[in-house]
């Protein structure tokens, strides 16, 4: 539960249970988000094969074994705890069209990042990502108590840093020379962050965002 309205929001200063970060299924009205799985694969191939939706990453699928090889490093990670990832399923017709999940996982500061975003090209704009961080971040700061969640980007991404600004989330700088690209010049990540004292306003600005026609 949340503070009531006009409450602060305040750390917890106590490490969190481990494992902390654990399977969860979060459902929204557009969206729903549940625990990845090798039957997301089919879908997932009939909306993720646009280059332009992974521009901005280290991935690069080009064909269904492609995006099964990611997928396949992505359970890797959550067997070995280190990462929980979503299949982003459209509540209207039960289709996964996308995907996200937690990682950098640290529950001793009780913090996490959430990243490795996408949606296929018919689905942007549509308000499908916007309720999807909407619904992690009520599950990463009401239930598992998060003091912070961060978010990164390439510094190039302006659109990615346009829509981090619009959901409330801070710019904290930028990480140079981070990340060694695949086919480009090193990867400068551009970091944002919500902490707890955030959240109420955060949310109500997302849920604001959500609601309009």
């Amino acid at each position: 539960m949340m503070p009531p309205p006009g409450a602060r929001a305040t750390a917890r200063h106590d490490p969190a249970p481990a494992p902390w970060v654990r399977p969860v299924v979060l459902t929204g009205r557009r969206v729903r988000l549940e625990p990845l799985a090798e039957r997301h694969l089919d879908d997932l191939a009939a909306v993720g094969l646009d280059p332009a939706i992974w521009t901005w990453t280290i991935a690069r699928p080009r064909s269904r074994d492609d995006l099964g090889a990611w997928l396949a490093t992505a359970l890797a990670n959550a067997a070995a705890g280190t990462e929980l990832p979503f299949a982003t399923i459209d509540v209207a017709s039960g289709r996964a069209i996308g995907s996200s999940r937690f990682l950098s996982i640290v529950p001793e500061h009780r913090r996490l990042e959430i990243g490795w975003t996408w949606v296929g090209r018919a689905f942007q704009r549509t308000g499908a990502n916007r309720e999807a961080k909407l619904l992690q971040l009520t599950h990463a700061f009401e239930d598992l108590k998060a003091n912070r969640v961060e978010f990164k980007t390439d510094s190039r991404n302006e659109p990615s840093r346009a829509a981090l600004l619009g959901i409330g989330a801070t710019f904290e700088g930028v990480f140079r020379n981070h990340i060694v690209m695949p086919d480009g010049p090193l990867r400068h990540s551009a970091y944002f962050g919500v902490v707890v004292e955030d959240w109420p306003a955060v949310k109500a600005r997302l849920e604001a965002l959500l609601d309009r026609p």
